[in-house]
């Protein structure tokens, strides 16, 4: 047993029709019972006003202004301030008539307001906050606006137009808007054309000003916040956490982070760009504020979060792998611009050092001259003094974890995690380099065991330990908003049923391998798990993402593949062929290049015959966003990636037909 993890209670095999269990397994930290909470601090709101009390100087949210449509230096407002910005924007909501346990919206991306509104001033009311996501279109914002019975939304001033030109009934449902920055006075006509009212910031705080409220603090368990997920398919789910939930989290989080010598300080900064609609950065920043820690929001330009970067200069990154993966591509790219001896001398240091590592070392101590003479550039792109870097959202690579541990300068680890847990199940340790390629062990608050999945084969008593990944505890959510059908499928006997397909190592070290929901049979019987293979595929180096899809009608599997840009282009060129990367994509050739790699992959893994990809379409374009393909999580919408593909390209009928002429 290893030294991050205690058993608490044994595997049993399953009688009676039900599924066999695995060990149940639990935090060091938490070996004797959960620790209890820090008194006085069991809610969001009461960890955010001690905050303001203790570190009423210390600067807490941080922006860019502009001037001339050019980003200038960062500015800040402190604990004090914001303080008494949410008591302004507490006290203008009483003067709506809005009752302890409304609903209150929020539309637009990161920024000040989002914390002051949503975060504090309904935590410190009494109010339920509910999270939009910036990137869900018209249907789901309605949908969620209608189902959570939203009546006042805090609004990004560029989303104003859609939430009052919806046409699915939101504008009709709203009683108040209030716009993140300013609003024209034909917004103000139009609202009120539809029997709302319109408010800009500023008003807003002034309405406060006017008639100040006193804050009306929650119970433990009222309810917090109810995050929609954006989900694979169907409508969104509303994910219920509670104000204990939240202050849990806090706690949890305080406790693992005391375990290290580089400890959390109040100077600290943490630069906010995954969507505040999305547990994990909403999560981070709550353990911010409870440090006295700053938060630097970004311009609201991905494209520009280098430059937010070198100019905030963060400690603690947070991002999903998507990110990461561009960052290590950045690198590479940089050191194959370098000339060869330049080159040599990089690649020797990162072996060196990585050596030292393997060894024992900790990231610091391992090759300080590597760092001094190679790795500090690289460190630089990320701002130059960032001193932990954080992926979740989906597994990040073995090799591009490897590499970011060596070249960052930081402690680099992932966890996992789900909006129904506050976005930690799981989470690894720093400097650990048997963790690389795992998602790490059980939070403070948190249990965890796996349960047998017989459809798929996994069993959690047999070696190794595999099954659905199921966790309970004090940062679980307590249901679906006004779904107790759906919230009695997903918590069975006090355990949340993830739908993720894990293997626990002996020492309690959990991987994610597999989702239980993502398999399909084939038409002889055979299931696939689809998830798990395209994991494998995607170590394909010609292919940046693919999809694979089959039914229960047919014997085999196709796929659609995006190509990796620069290996693609790199194939081109070996090969003569001088066209631009789309018309490379559309080539035959390419396309039995790929497949042939892809059956390479499959061989080198011991795939099973069923489980290899007979026929692929290749399309230039990733899965996207803009085309409704995937989550703002990067997650693939299955649903949706088979109607574009067969009704918009036609594309599988294609495949189908590409098969029989190839086999």
């Amino acid at each position: 047993m290893s030294n991050y993890t205690v058993q608490v209670e044994s595997g049993r095999v399953g009688k009676a029709g039900k599924p066999s269990v695995g060990p149940v397994y639990r935090s060091c930290l938490a070996k004797d019972g959960f620790p209890p909470l820090e008194p006085g601090m069991d809610t969001s709101w009461e960890v955010f006003r001690v905050s303001a009390e203790k570190y009423a100087g210390n600067r807490m949210l941080g922006w860019r202004e502009f001037n001339k449509g050019k980003a200038g230096p960062y500015v800040w407002k402190t604990f004090k301030e914001v303080y008494e910005e949410v008591i302004h924007v507490g006290s203008a909501l009483q003067t709506l008539d809005v009752a302890p346990g409304s609903r209150i919206g929020i539309y637009g991306i990161n920024c000040p307001q989002w914390a002051v509104a949503m975060q504090q001033a309904c935590n410190g009311y009494s109010l339920i906050c509910v999270p939009l996501y910036d990137t869900l279109g018209t249907g789901a914002i309605d949908y969620i606006i209608e189902h959570a019975e939203i009546d006042v939304v805090f609004v990004q001033d560029k989303k104003v137009k859609q939430i009052l030109s919806s046409d699915c009934g939101a504008s009709r449902r709203l009683k108040s808007i209030v716009s993140f920055t300013t609003i024209t006075q034909e917004q103000i006509d139009a609202a009120a054309a539809l029997g709302i009212k319109a408010y800009s910031w500023n008003d807003f705080i002034l309405m406060g000003k006017q008639y100040p409220s006193d804050p009306l603090p929650p119970q433990p368990l009222d309810i917090c916040t109810i995050m929609y997920t954006s989900g694979t398919s169907g409508t969104p789910k509303g994910v219920v956490l509670t104000h204990e939930n939240h202050a849990t989290y806090v706690r949890g989080v305080d406790l693992f982070m005391a375990q290290f010598e580089d400890k959390m300080k109040p100077d600290d900064i943490y630069f906010s760009f995954l969507p505040l609609a999305h547990i994990l950065d909403r999560m981070v920043e709550e353990y911010f504020f409870y440090k006295g820690a700053a938060v630097g929001y970004y311009q609201g330009d991905i494209r520009a979060l280098r430059d937010d970067l070198i100019e905030l200069k963060p400690t603690f990154f947070a991002g999903v792998p998507r990110v990461f993966e561009r960052v290590h591509e950045g690198i590479l790219r940089t050191v194959a611009e370098l000339r060869p001896l330049r080159r040599m001398i990089f690649n020797i240091l990162y072996e060196h050092k990585l050596h030292w590592m393997r060894k024992g070392y900790s990231h610091k101590t391992a090759s300080p001259f590597a760092d001094f003479l190679a790795f500090n550039k690289v460190k630089a792109r990320l701002g130059g003094c960032v001193r932990l870097i954080v992926s979740g959202g989906a597994p990040l690579s073995t090799e591009i974890e490897e590499y970011l541990r060596v070249t960052t300068c930081a402690y680099v680890t992932q966890g996992y995690g789900l909006t129904e847990t506050c976005g930690q199940t799981t989470v690894g340790y720093p400097d650990d380099l048997s963790l690389i390629g795992t998602v790490g062990v059980m939070t403070t608050f948190t249990e965890l065991r796996l349960e047998e999945v017989p459809e798929m084969g996994y069993d959690p008593l047999a070696e190794p330990s595999r099954g659905e990944i199921c966790v309970r505890g004090k940062t679980v959510f307590s249901g679906y908003y006004k779904n107790p059908e759906l919230t009695k499928e997903a918590i069975i006997d006090g355990w949340f049923h993830t739908g993720d397909i894990g293997e626990m190592r002996p020492d309690g070290v959990l991987i994610i391998i597999d989702r239980k929901k993502n398999i399909f049979k084939l038409s002889q019987g055979e299931y696939v798990a689809v998830e798990f293979l395209e994991k494998v595929y995607s170590s394909t180096s010609i292919i940046e993402d693919i999809w694979v899809y089959g039914d229960s009608y047919r014997s085999m599997l196709v796929a659609v593949v995006t190509p990796h840009e620069d290996n693609t282009m790199k194939w081109a060129a070996l090969n003569g062929l001088k066209c631009s990367f789309t018309e490379v994509c559309a080539l035959k050739e390419l396309n039995k290049h790929i497949l042939q790699e892809l059956k390479q992959t499959a061989e080198k893994n011991k795939l099973k015959g069923f489980e290899y990809i007979r026929a692929i379409m290749v399309d230039a374009l990733p899965f996207d966003i803009e085309r409704d393909l995937v989550t703002p999580t990067m997650k693939k919408k299955r649903p949706n990636l088979l109607k574009y593909y067969q009704v918009n390209k036609n594309y599988l009928s294609n495949l189908l037909a590409f098969y029989t002429v190839y086999s």
